[in-house]
């Protein structure tokens, strides 16, 4: 069940003094009604068609957020910096993104992201750093890619313009 009705019977009719011809010209009170799509509703249905066994999977063009960035190790000053300002350029761009800096092991951040369906997870660590890369993983289905840092931002502006545009 996606929409609703609700019959609101002539109270609002009444109060706002609202009358209509019937078909021999009299004037009416009508019965009003209400249609609508909630959004509780709507979001239902679309966890109900976009999921899998870890949780939810949001398409880019309904997620509250399209990117978290996730940091392996919060005491790590390079990855810190890099994720801040990852996130402050995906912010400027008009990407909805979440920074991950929760003192917690990368696999509870890992799960957390996936059970709440973010569509791309940046995973920023001393590792991919030493290598010059960013690991940027897909929620739908999983792809991993390494990104160059300094390529990073423009490449995920990129998935998520493209990822906006997709239907449902």
């Amino acid at each position: 069940e996606a929409g609703h009705i609700f019959k609101l019977g002539r109270r609002y009719s009444e109060a706002m003094g609202v009358t209509v011809l019937d078909a021999d010209g009299e004037n009416r009170v009508p019965t009003m009604g209400s249609y609508g799509i909630g959004v509780g509703r709507a979001m239902a249905a679309i966890v109900e068609t976009h999921h899998d066994d870890d949780g939810m999977v949001w398409p880019m063009s309904v997620a509250p957020y399209e990117v978290v960035l996730t940091v392996v190790k919060t005491d790590h000053e390079a990855s810190m910096a890099v994720a801040e300002q990852a996130y402050a350029d995906l912010r400027a761009a008009g990407v909805d993104v979440l920074l991950d800096d929760r003192d917690d092991r990368p696999g509870v951040k890992f799960a957390d992201a996936e059970l709440i369906g973010i569509p791309l997870r940046v995973t920023i660590g001393p590792r991919g750093l030493d290598d010059g890369v960013l690991e940027v993983t897909e929620r739908a289905g999983g792809a991993r890619t390494d990104v160059p840092v300094a390529e990073a931002v423009e490449r995920i502006v990129g998935l998520v313009k493209v990822g906006r545009s997709a239907r449902l």
